[in-house]
């Protein structure tokens, strides 16, 4: 590995500022998964309050997770065009904004526009592409362990703030929870204005790892329209085979995580008896085992083929879903915990792989641009999961169809992630549009 040239400022640096970045960028995701983990515990408070059914409430959370992934690509446009840093501070602003006027709401409209574009539209613009722009840009070494830290960011977000959010909610009203969720995303602002930089070339340096085979990405001219590129790479990505295969399988994942358990454990639980803190307290520890999971997983990327990665996530995944209506009860079981347990470390251990594959099989320059769309796709996958199990709970009275139809679904995902073809190509070669 050749030594990293040294900043402009010519002192010997102990610490690389990639791993700066690093930290910064996980602080951040931490921040944005506060409000990240209110929709699944406010979902009965606000049903209790102003009487609105579980889908009507869950079409706003569709919403919300809809622009989280759509959003995406374009941010990683942006991030291009303009920088990380004042798409990531605008980001975090909007979160603020959002999570702070849905304590002012008394109709549902509010509840779409608050909870569902303008926190949408924030979460959106600092989703999983922020950590694939992060770890392509700066890293060469240690790329899948560092794209397995910053994914655990919101795990760890979910960790922190859940439990804080349930007893909030219990104890002085979901307004005050909001309210949280909103200073989280304002406590971070000032350290992205202070500490994250765009690009290693910005501190007159080369990326953590850098070789002359390898010496990352460039910085990136800024000409052009930044939503035009981000349409014309997905326009060639589409070409691809593989893109599809990833797409599809990545829509699977959103649902099974955030759309199913995310938004729906908590009342699920509850239907059963199980007090919603308890509940929630369970979804904590999900996010604990996340981040483990998720750091396990980046390592594994960077020796293992990710498609059998893929291939035993879901596989687990599914196996995890079938059991579990048997599981819920008033009171939490040992067989509850083995569940959550191998649910958290299986939660976004998708990323690292995904992240490689696209990296892999569209190069370094479009591969954040292309795994933003993979990601909408997910979270697609995630709206129509958040929407269709609250409207079966509301049809039904239970949500142990949907448990079952995700079961199924895992399946098809592991199928998709094993019928992809490893690309002769070198990472760092972008592969012809339509190859297969």
């Amino acid at each position: 590995m050749t030594t990293p040239s040294e900043p402009t400022l010519g002192r010997p640096q102990r610490l690389h500022w990639a791993w700066v970045v690093a930290a910064v960028a996980f602080v951040t995701l931490v921040g944005a998964a506060a409000f990240r983990s209110v929709p699944g515990v406010l979902i009965e408070p606000l049903h209790d309050e102003f009487g609105w059914s579980h889908g009507l409430i869950g079409s706003a959370v569709s919403l919300n997770l809809m622009l989280f992934g759509l959003i995406s690509p374009f941010a990683a446009a942006l991030m291009d065009r303009f920088g990380v840093r004042p798409v990531v501070t605008f980001a975090l602003l909007m979160v603020a904004v959002g999570s702070g006027l849905t304590v002012f709401m008394t109709e549902p409209w509010q509840l779409v526009l608050c909870w569902g574009l303008l926190v949408g539209i924030g979460t959106g613009s600092m989703s999983m592409a922020f950590v694939a722009t992060i770890t392509s840009r700066w890293f060469v070494a240690r790329r899948g362990l560092v794209s397995g830290i910053l994914t655990a960011g919101n795990a760890t977000g979910q960790l922190i703030f859940l439990p804080v959010v349930a007893w909030l909610a219990t104890h002085h009203g979901w307004r005050t929870a909001a309210l949280l969720a909103a200073a989280a995303a304002l406590a971070v602002v000032p350290l992205v204005l202070l500490l994250l930089r765009n690009h290693p070339a910005d501190l007159g340096l080369q990326a953590f790892g850098a070789t002359e085979a390898d010496p990352g990405p460039p910085p990136h001219q800024h000409v052009g329209s930044s939503a035009g590129r981000a349409l014309s790479v997905l326009r060639d990505a589409a070409r691809s085979r593989t893109f599809w295969l990833l797409a599809g399988g990545f829509a699977i994942c959103g649902m099974t995580t955030n759309g199913l358990i995310a938004t729906h454990f908590v009342p699920a639980a509850h239907d059963h008896g199980m007090p919603a803190t308890t509940a929630a307290s369970l979804l904590a520890v999900v996010g604990i085992f996340d981040v483990v999971g998720t750091i396990a997983s980046g390592w594994l990327t960077d020796k293992v083929d990710p498609r059998l990665l893929l291939v035993g996530y879901y596989v687990l995944r599914g196996v995890g879903l079938m059991v579990l209506p048997a599981l819920m009860s008033p009171h939490v079981e040992p067989s509850m915990w083995v569940f959550i347990i191998v649910y958290g470390l299986d939660w976004v251990a998708t990323v690292p792989p995904t992240v490689a594959l696209c990296r892999e099989w569209f190069g370094a320059a479009d591969g954040p641009i292309v795994f933003g769309w993979v990601f909408a796709s997910h979270q697609v996958g995630a709206a129509i999961a958040a929407t269709g199990a609250g409207v079966v709970r509301d049809l039904t009275g239970g949500y142990d169809p949907a448990f079952y139809a995700a079961a199924a679904l895992c399946a098809l995902a592991a199928l998709m992630s094993y019928a992809i073809r490893r690309t002769p190509q070198p990472a760092v070669a972008r592969p012809t549009a339509g190859v297969m």
